[in-house]
């Protein structure tokens, strides 16, 4: 039986970073090949938080293939201290939640994982940091393309609804056409950037690309 979700803070470099840590097992154990995965949220400007109901689902998904998480408030959202950094500080705000996983997991891998602006950080932190996985789903694609960073060499699930309101589905499919090497993408017909009623299909989606490793 998996202990209950864990509220606690971590010293982020803006000051302590709200977080809920959901275990799968006993803490600081881990097996050969196992992971942790940090969730990061929507933009902070724009209502994003940890307790989205898109990154909620992502890090149950995770979860439920036997990997610990930890899903996190950015500097200035909810409890956390700071202010909005425009991806900068959000993204060293990643990088101490992941040196906090990897010191109460030690020995696992790293799996990052993000929604929309919080694709965008999960996609900055893999430039600096080694990961098993990287998971973005409705990734904002306009900082993407804007921001010149290296396609990541670790297994990659994109997922995107084709009736994206926020995010254009067309930009984002021509962006992974044209990356190399390509990342997995699953695109999800007549699904919105919410996910309003398919969210059994994202889980279902990050479930297989950690399942098929």
């Amino acid at each position: 039986m998996n202990p209950p979700p864990e509220r606690l803070f971590i010293e982020g470099q803006a000051g302590a970073l709200e977080a809920i840590v959901e275990e799968t097992a006993v803490p600081g154990t881990a097996v050969p090949g196992s992971s942790y995965a940090i969730v990061c949220h929507p933009h902070p400007l724009y209502g994003g938080t940890m307790d989205n109901k898109v990154v909620t689902t992502v890090a149950r998904a995770l979860h439920e293939t036997g990997i610990p998480t930890v899903r996190f408030n950015f500097r200035g959202v909810g409890a956390s201290a700071g202010a909005f950094d425009d991806g900068v500080g959000e993204t060293a705000d990643a990088d101490a939640v992941a040196s906090w996983g990897g010191a109460r997991w030690p020995g696992r891998t790293l799996v990052i994982a993000g929604f929309s602006f919080g694709a965008y950080v999960a996609l900055r932190l893999v430039q600096q940091r080694a990961a098993r996985h990287l998971i973005t789903i409705a990734p904002a694609v306009q900082l993407f393309t804007e921001s010149g960073m290296a396609v990541p060499r670790v297994p990659w699930l994109v997922v995107q609804g084709d009736a994206d309101e926020v995010v254009d589905p067309a930009a984002v499919i021509s962006w992974v056409n044209g990356l190399e090497p390509k990342p997995r993408l699953v695109v999800l017909p007549g699904v919105g950037h919410f996910f309003h009623g398919r969210l059994r299909e994202l889980r279902d989606a990050v479930v297989d690309a950690i399942r098929s490793g």
